[in-house]
C-alpha cells in the first residue's frame, strides 16, 4: 500500500497521509486546490546563486596580493579570480544539463555512476598530480579535476538506490554489503591521503541510512563502531595526532609556528573584524599571512573583512539551504518517490554537514581538517559538484510539483 492509497482512504483535508522516514511520522498536505504549473524552486536558486556570487568576490579578495609572493610571481592578481569565474560558469552548464535528465534516469544508472567514481579514485592514485604531498587531482589540460567530489555524488545515489531497494531485505543483507562496497570507496580516498572526503562519504551513507528507516539501535552500533575506527586511524598516524593536539592547544610554542599556525590566524583574522568587519578588501591576514585563504579559510577572510554580521549572514544561508533541501525531500517521500526523496536529503546531508565543518575549523570549533566552504571556496571540481547536486534537488522538486499538479502517479 502506497501513499496515493492512504489518501484515497482518508480524503479528509485535516487528516493527511502519514509518511514514515527514519522512525518519524511526517504529513503530506497536498489539498484539493489547484495547483500551479510546475516551476524552478526560485528561492533555492537565489540563495545558491548569492553564495557563488558572494564567494567570487571572497576569493578575489583572498588572491588578489599572491603574485606580491615570489612564489605566486608570475601570476596575475585576477588569475583565480577568473579560474573560479569560469568553472562557475562551467558548473552552470553541467547543472543545467543534469536537471533535464530525470530522476528515473539517475537512479537506474546509479551503479555505473558509483564504479565509475571508484575507478576514477584507482586512476588519480596512479596517473594524479602530486600537490603538498597529496595526490589527489587528475590534469586534464589547463584544468584539475578531483575525482573525490564525484565520489561524494555517486557514493549518495548509489546507497540512496540501495535503500530503496533493499530497505525490505535483513540487516546483513542490507548494510553488510553496502559498507564493505563505501570501505572500498573510502580506502582509496585514504590512500590520497583525503580523510575530509572519507568522513564526508561517511556521514552521506550513514544520514541516507538513519533517513532509510534502518533500526536506531543498529544506527547507533554502526556509528559507534565507525567512531572507534576514525579514533583509531587517528591515533595511529602521528600528523593526525599533532593537529588534534594543536587544536587543543593552538597558541603553544609548539604548535603556533606549526600544526597550529593556520588556526592561530584564522582566529586573529575573525577577531579582527570585530562586528562590522575592516571593509572589503581591507583584510590583513590574507597578505601572506593565512595560508589557503582562497581555499580551506576563505571563511576567515570573509570574517575579517564582513566582520560577525557576515559570519552571521553566510551561516543563516546555509541553514535555510539545508532546512529547505530536507523540505524538499520530505514531499518527495510523501509522494512515495523515495528513492528521490532520499537523494535530496543525502544532499542536504552532505552539503549541512561540509559547511558545518569548515564553520566549525574556522572558528576553532573542530580540529583543521581540509574541507572547503561549498559554493564559496576556490576549488572547480567541489563546485561543479555542489551545483550538479543542487540540480538533482531541482529536479526533485519540479517532479514532485508535477505530480501533485496532475494528480497522476509516476513509475
Amino acid at each position: 500500500m502506497n501513499v496515493s492509497d492512504l489518501w484515497d482512504r482518508h480524503s479528509a483535508p485535516q487528516m493527511p497521509p502519514p509518511v514514515r522516514l527514519g522512525g518519524t511520522q511526517y504529513a503530506a498536505h497536498l489539498g484539493s486546490a489547484p495547483m500551479p504549473a510546475p516551476d524552478f524552486d526560485r528561492s533555492l536558486i537565489w540563495v545558491c546563486l548569492a553564495l557563488l556570487c558572494w564567494g567570487l568576490v571572497m576569493v578575489y579578495s583572498a588572491t588578489i596580493a599572491l603574485p606580491d609572493n615570489p612564489r605566486f610571481a608570475n601570476l596575475s592578481h585576477n588569475y583565480y579570480a577568473l579560474r573560479h569565474g569560469m568553472w562557475i560558469v562551467l558548473s552552470l552548464l553541467v547543472a543545467l544539463m543534469a536537471f533535464q535528465v530525470p530522476m528515473s534516469w539517475w537512479e537506474r544508472n546509479a551503479p555505473w555512476l558509483f564504479i565509475g567514481a571508484t575507478l576514477l579514485l584507482v586512476v588519480v592514485l596512479l596517473v594524479g598530480v602530486r600537490i603538498n604531498g597529496a595526490r589527489r587531482w587528475i590534469a586534464l589540460g589547463p584544468l584539475r579535476f578531483q575525482p573525490s567530489e564525484l565520489a561524494k555524488l555517486a557514493v549518495l545515489l548509489y546507497v540512496s538506490r540501495y535503500m530503496v531497494q533493499r530497505l525490505d531485505a535483513s540487516f546483513v543483507r542490507t548494510v553488510g554489503p553496502l559498507l564493505m562496497l563505501v570501505g572500498v570507496m573510502g580506502a582509496l580516498m585514504l590512500g590520497q591521503p583525503d580523510m575530509g572526503a572519507f568522513i564526508v562519504i561517511t556521514v552521506i551513507a550513514m544520514g541516507i541510512l538513519f533517513l532509510g528507516g534502518v533500526n536506531a539501535r543498529i544506527f547507533f552500533t554502526l556509528a559507534a563502531v565507525l567512531a572507534a575506527v576514525l579514533a583509531l586511524m587517528i591515533w595511529a598516524s602521528p600528523w593526525r595526532r599533532d593537529r588534534i593536539f594543536a587544536y587543543l592547544d593552538p597558541w603553544g610554542k609548539e604548535y603556533a609556528l606549526g600544526k597550529g599556525y593556520q588556526l592561530t590566524h584564522s582566529l586573529i583574522a575573525i577577531g579582527r573584524g570585530e562586528v562590522f568587519g575592516v571593509g572589503l578588501g581591507g583584510s590583513i591576514e590574507k597578505l601572506h599571512w593565512l595560508p589557503e585563504a582562497h581555499t580551506d579559510f576563505l571563511l576567515a577572510v570573509l570574517g575579517e573583512e564582513f566582520g560577525l554580521v557576515g559570519l552571521v549572514c553566510v551561516i543563516v544561508m546555509f541553514w535555510w539551504l539545508t532546512r529547505h533541501i530536507m523540505i524538499i525531500g520530505r514531499r518527495a517521500i510523501a509522494l512515495d518517490r523515495v528513492f528521490s526523496g532520499l537523494v535530496a536529503q543525502g544532499v542536504a546531508v552532505w552539503l549541512g554537514f561540509q559547511a558545518l565543518v569548515n564553520i566549525g575549523v574556522n572558528l576553532g570549533a573542530l580540529p583543521t581538517k581540509g574541507l572547503t566552504l561549498p559554493f564559496m571556496s576556490y576549488g572547480g571540481s567541489s563546485i561543479m559538484a555542489n551545483m550538479v547536486a543542487i540540480a538533482l534537488v531541482l529536479r526533485v522538486e519540479a517532479e514532485s510539483q508535477e505530480l501533485m499538479h496532475t494528480g497522476g502517479t509516476q513509475a
